[in-house]
């Protein structure tokens, strides 16, 4: 590893602006911004995917490996990623920093506490909710009322026993209620970390966080609750981007890790516009699958920002193809030539949404060992017959030499696109919130239309009583179908989607909207990543992968 402030002079950034953390990794404060600020942007290229299987398809090594592969063949280029949570890192996936000769290093900091952004979006979090419920406590100035409080807690671990909790027991302990913990991916406090341009942003938007509704079914905010300065204090350096590197010391920065299924899914906006002003080519990436990752980043974080993509990589893999074709996972490693094309469906129609938004599109074919040479032309045929180049991409095995190509062509598309004149939202602002629901339901998934709950309608008609009907939406939905149903794979249609209730994130500027049976904290599954990890007598940790 390069010591990392070698790695922010590759940007031009001095030592005396390299807030190190260590030898190997960094945050880059507000200087490095008011120096830049007025430097030209360079080009931003969003890497996306088909639907997943569980273990994921290498998005974010795919990422890794192709701002890799920019500079192998001399582009000036920086990926700007999310961090990862310990949910998952302890749970099902692992780390999240790539793998192979793609990979973010030192890993094992950066999947477990990093600089600690997490740890202070939790304590943020915490701060709010033990502040509502101490105003309770003592008295109920503002009158809240008990049953109409909104703002859950939130920890970092994927931990079922907490989604339902009673709090309050015993003498002295304050209200017995009913509460329940989310993942903190899934915060407001992690979205609103991740979309504020600045401090003061960040504070304005803190500010208009609504924790509960009073007894007059008004909206109680944190800054009712006078919790926004410190709330403020917990997070004053978890705003600044934080500076690492791949495995071949090229620049990285890692910011924000908000859900893509149950969150919006993209890193922090500050570390976004840091990154165009430092390099030629931004590589980001969008959790999950397009219908998920890629539809916020473009109505919820292009929107806000009035930034563009000017180039859309969909990573497709073969075993992915396999799963949305019907094989079963215990045999995705068998060569199955008719599976992948009958899964290609899913990719297909992943690249006729993406169009619909105007950005010119390549498809990476981030190859396994596992893949046949006939199950990869057929996916190279299948995309071609769409109207899309696909590429492979051998990041894993070769680092960017394995993905010169793709690096080429991906800029390429960014260079000649005219972005700004042919970007398209998917809904204006003016449509209803029940109209940017059924855009999304009828245009990305693909359904026939949309179920209201009870519990939705009168959260719709509470919003709109609110005045709120202009932000957008964020659905909380699967990553593994187009559907609200997990096992409906492939390409599924004239399915319903059933709504079940609806939120507001007053600070992030969205609406959060809940389908099917998504919840915001997760469980571990039956062996968990977690029984995977040991640690040496040096201190060295293994099976964190």
């Amino acid at each position: 590893m390069k010591r990392i402030v070698d790695v922010a002079a590759q940007l031009g950034i001095p030592q005396e602006e390299v807030e190190q953390y260590g030898k190997y990794k960094a945050k880059l404060g507000q200087e490095v911004w008011d120096r830049v600020a007025n430097q030209p942007n360079g080009k931003l290229i969003l890497v996306t995917a088909m639907n997943p299987t569980p273990a994921g398809e290498g998005k974010t090594l795919t990422t890794i490996g192709l701002t890799q592969g920019l500079n192998r063949i001399g582009r000036k280029a920086v990926a700007a990623l999310r961090e990862p949570s310990l949910g998952p890192c302890m749970g099902m996936k692992g780390g999240a920093t790539g793998s192979g000769r793609a990979q973010l290093v030192p890993a094992e900091d950066i999947n477990l506490h990093f600089t600690g952004d997490i740890h202070a979006v939790s304590s943020a979090h915490s701060v709010l909710a033990a502040m509502l419920d101490n105003h309770i406590y003592h008295g109920n100035a503002l009158r809240i009322h008990p049953s109409r409080i909104v703002w859950k807690r939130a920890v970092d671990m994927n931990d079922r026993a907490l989604r339902s909790i009673v709090i309050g027991l015993g003498d002295g302990n304050g209200a017995v209620r009913e509460d329940g913990f989310m993942i903190t991916t899934a915060s407001e406090i992690m979205a609103v970390l991740c979309l504020a341009e600045d401090m003061d942003d960040l504070r304005s938007r803190l500010g208009r966080i609504v924790v509960a509704f009073n007894e007059e079914d008004e909206p109680v905010t944190a800054a009712d609750l006078n919790a926004v300065e410190a709330m403020c204090a917990l997070l004053k350096d978890a705003i600044h981007p934080n500076l690492v590197q791949t495995g071949e010391g090229d620049p990285v920065l890692v910011h924000g890790g908000p859900f893509a299924n149950i969150a919006h899914g993209c890193s922090s906006v500050r570390a976004t516009r840091l990154a165009l002003k430092l390099a030629d080519y931004v590589v980001t990436e969008a959790g999950f699958g397009a219908d998920l990752g890629a539809e916020k980043f473009m109505d919820i974080k292009c929107r806000q920002t009035g930034l563009f993509p000017s180039a859309v990589v969909l990573v497709a893999t073969v075993k992915a193809l396999k799963y949305n074709g019907g094989v079963p996972k215990q045999e995705l490693a068998v060569e199955n030539v008719d599976s992948v094309r009958a899964g290609f469906v899913n990719v297909k129609r992943h690249i006729e949404n993406m169009k619909q938004f105007g950005v010119p599109l390549v498809v990476a074919v981030n190859r396994f060992a596992t893949d046949s040479p006939a199950e990869l032309e057929a996916v190279i045929e299948l995309c071609g017959e769409s109207g899309v180049r696909a590429i492979l991409s051998e990041a894993w095995e070769q680092g960017g030499e394995g993905c010169r190509e793709l690096a080429h062509y991906a800029a390429n598309l960014a260079d000649s696109s005219e972005t700004e004149a042919k970007f398209q939202l998917l809904y204006p602002d003016e449509f209803s919130i029940e109209e940017k629901i059924e855009a999304v339901v009828t245009r990305i998934y693909r359904g026939a239309g949309v179920h209201y709950h009870p519990a939705a309608k009168r959260a719709l008609r509470k919003l709109e009583q609110l005045g709120v009907s202009r932000l957008p939406v964020c659905m909380a939905k699967t990553p593994y179908s187009f559907s609200d149903r997990a096992g409906q794979l492939g390409a599924p249609e004239q399915f319903t989607v059933e709504v079940k209730d609806v939120r507001l994130s007053a600070g992030a500027g969205f609406i959060v909207v809940h389908t099917g049976q998504v919840m915001t904290m997760p469980g571990m599954p039956t062996e968990p990543a977690a029984e995977r990890l040991s640690v040496d007598s040096q201190g060295r940790i293994t099976g964190l992968s």
